[in-house]
């Protein structure tokens, strides 16, 4: 039986919230009053039922991706699968490193099909945009995800490529096989985004260090897609030189993606040192404002 989602807008009359078991999103249009209202409710129609549609393909959702072939038959269940691809011939990765994204570009797409300025769906941090031509929006970029404030802010464009924004790292709703406190996209898309976060994350390391506290996912969460693979749970001290090390090992890699095209910038954070990797630097200014703008 499909599930009745939770269906509301918020306090300031802006926002549309959306959820339904896991799935939690924070949603924002701006245009005409008729193209807000029928973007939400097209938001609202295309949600219910599809937590219920990942469900039903769940066992193949958490299986190691193949980077050319994919069994997948849902459109969000593919969209998840293709973004996770490109990295499947190098790494260990399911079509769940890119879920919160595609469900975001999921709902966004249903949104646009209304004639819109600007709109973005956050899915717990993994944000889709949509911008049309001369509008911008301003994105706040967290210290770590499971604690409130912003550590700086980057403004997109229309003309700017990104389309997806998302962050990973110890600190987030999913286990992470590094040590990063947080690993920021950007990326053409928020699948896109997803699974490049996840694959820098889990670059930010220090093999075998003592001070890094490892346990086996499948130990802390049965089911988990990572099996019996070693997630990251506590990080002690680590010298200067360490977190230079373990941030240098995610900015190779995000350096690398970078070449490849899969993302178009990205921000690294761990104990309060920062690598930025980017045709173009993110603003190194502190605010008091809200994520999106």
């Amino acid at each position: 039986m499909t599930r009745l989602p939770q269906i509301a807008m918020l306090a300031d009359g802006r926002r549309l919230h959306l959820q339904d078991g896991p799935i939690d999103l924070i949603i924002e249009a701006r245009g005409s009053e008729a193209n807000i209202r029928a973007a939400y409710d097209a938001a609202a129609r295309r949600f219910t039922g599809l937590l219920d549609e990942l469900c039903e393909e769940l066992p193949g959702l958490r299986k190691a991706a193949h980077p050319l072939q994919c069994g997948l038959q849902g459109v969000v269940a593919r969209r998840m699968h293709d973004a996770v691809a490109p990295f499947a011939a190098r790494h260990f990765i399911t079509p769940m490193a890119a879920v919160a994204g595609a469900v975001a570009e999921e709902i966004l797409y249903a949104m646009t099909a209304r004639q819109l300025d600007r709109a973005w769906v956050n899915n717990g941090g993994d944000i889709a945009l949509h911008l049309a031509s001369g509008e911008q929006c301003t994105v706040g970029l967290v210290d770590r995800p499971d604690q409130p404030g912003l550590m700086r802010t980057t403004v997109i464009g229309a003309e700017d490529p990104v389309r997806g924004i998302a962050t990973s790292g110890r600190h987030g709703r999913s286990f992470s096989l590094g040590i990063a406190d947080a690993v920021t996209v950007l990326a053409r898309t928020a699948s896109q985004a997803d699974a490049a976060a996840t694959i820098i994350a889990n670059a930010v390391d220090l093999p075998g260090h003592p001070a890094i506290l490892r346990r086996p996912a499948n130990d802390l969460q049965p089911d988990s897609d990572l099996g019996a693979r070693l997630v990251t749970r506590d990080v002690g001290r680590l010298d200067d030189g360490e977190i230079a090390s373990a941030l240098e090992a995610g900015a190779r890699k995000a350096r690398r993606l970078l070449t490849d095209g899969l993302i178009q910038r990205a921000a690294l954070r761990l104990h309060g040192e920062t690598r930025i990797v980017g045709p173009t630097a993110i603003p190194r200014r502190r605010v008091r404002e809200s994520v999106m703008q």
